[in-house]
């Protein structure tokens, strides 16, 4: 009998030979796109749902997350499926709230060197996942880490998901050199979000596939009911049935970097 999936989450943090899913919309929109996106994730075999209720973005104009209401929303489908869920927190103001549903903090990339909020979720009792910031060093980064885990907590997953360069052929450039050089130099799982840099769906797969190949320990991917119709990175977003191809090239490939799927 498979063990329930807060345990099984705990295997990424023990193990370098598994490798984590995390998939799901860009942004919580609505109940029924998340209800759809977490029956689909679970039939995958995908234990934690990506599930972002507030959403930075540049322009201030364009969508910017349901917000702290979405919280409501992430405990429905959590009863409904059992699957985690993943959501960022922006201000320390709003984390005690979010504690009480998510089941992994996410630090986004514009937040990856906000040392106060990196202290107080050093603090927490669960998961931490920070993303890389697109003008951050790998050295940065790893400073990042530093200060949640001199706080007490080091269950910690770094991610990296492009950077800021002079090349505009595609949203950002992946740092695929990234994931070795962090394995190195650090003990926690490093995980890769494709979706970002990509910037669009057909350049998503190959980068996934890429960053397995150089030993990441889990894709963070955008997926979406219907992506045309999303209300923030439509044009990255995998559809239901690009994702689950996208899940069986991966299998294929994990035997060949000695892992298997969490």
């Amino acid at each position: 009998m498979m063990a329930p999936t807060r345990d099984r989450l705990n295997e990424i943090f023990e193990s370098r030979d598994k490798f984590l899913f995390i998939a799901g919309p860009c942004a919580v929109e609505d109940l029924n796109q998340m209800e759809q996106s977490a029956r689909k994730m679970t039939s995958l075999g995908v234990p934690v749902l990506r599930s972002e209720i507030f959403k930075p973005r540049t322009n201030p104009d364009y969508f910017q997350g349901v917000g702290i209401s979405g919280l409501e929303i992430l405990k429905r489908v959590k009863k409904e499926t059992g699957i985690l869920v993943i959501t960022e927190v922006l201000d320390i103001r709003y984390l005690e709230d979010v504690l009480k549903v998510a089941d992994i903090i996410q630090v986004g990339s514009r937040n990856s060197q906000n040392f106060s909020l990196l202290r107080e979720v050093g603090n927490i009792d669960k998961p931490v996942l920070i993303k890389r910031g697109f003008g951050n060093t790998i050295d940065e980064l790893i400073q990042s880490t530093r200060y949640i885990s001199r706080e007490g907590n080091d269950r910690i997953m770094v991610v990296e998901r492009g950077i800021r360069t002079f090349e505009h052929s595609v949203r950002f450039t992946l740092d695929v050199a990234a994931i070795p050089v962090l394995k190195e130099r650090l003990d926690y799982p490093v995980l890769v979000d494709p979706s970002h840099p990509a910037g669009r769906r057909k350049y998503v797969v190959p980068l996934a596939l890429a960053a397995t190949a150089a030993g990441a320990d889990g894709l963070m991917v955008e997926v979406h009911p219907d992506p045309p119709r999303a209300k923030s990175d439509s044009e990255q977003q995998l559809s239901f049935d690009e994702f689950s191809a996208l899940v069986a090239k991966v299998k294929s490939l994990l035997p060949l970097v000695g892992k298997r799927l969490l």
